[in-house]
């Protein structure tokens, strides 16, 4: 992937989350309630928005990781880094905005949440010895 790439990635991606957090904001309770999911509303929405949440930090990461290729990691590092960001996002936040909407059978797809989590920070451990390992400081 190349930087270009991981901007487009991440500026679609930041566009979706302003999207989603201002749906969030203004339709989501009402959506859970139409379709029968009243009684976890606010469980739901508290998925839905740290679903949101976690799609804003690490799409962040992942432009924070092209910026640093300019002085402290090799862009290789850097797409590394972004595709674990981008994984983590689909996993991560996608499990919890599956949930949010599902009935209740499928709410073992929370067993996904974990491996999103695991992306990210296998994104900012990769960021972190990339920038110790390809740019050491004289």
């Amino acid at each position: 992937m190349s930087n270009r790439s991981i901007v487009v990635v991440s500026a679609l991606l930041a566009a979706g989350a302003v999207a989603l957090g201002a749906y969030a904001a203004h339709g989501l309770a009402e959506r859970i309630d139409a379709i029968g999911y009243a009684d976890k509303l606010e469980v739901r929405v508290a998925w839905f928005e740290t679903g949101v949440k976690y799609q804003w930090y690490h799409t962040l990461a992942a432009l924070l990781s092209v910026a640093l290729t300019a002085n402290a990691v090799a862009p290789k590092t850097a797409r590394r880094a972004s595709f674990a960001f981008f994984l983590g996002i689909l996993l991560f936040s996608g499990s919890l905005y599956a949930m949010t909407f599902a009935p209740a059978e499928w709410q073992k797809l929370g067993a996904v949440t974990p491996l999103g989590g695991l992306s990210f920070i296998v994104g900012w451990v990769i960021l972190a010895v990339g920038a110790w390992r390809d740019h050491p400081e004289s």
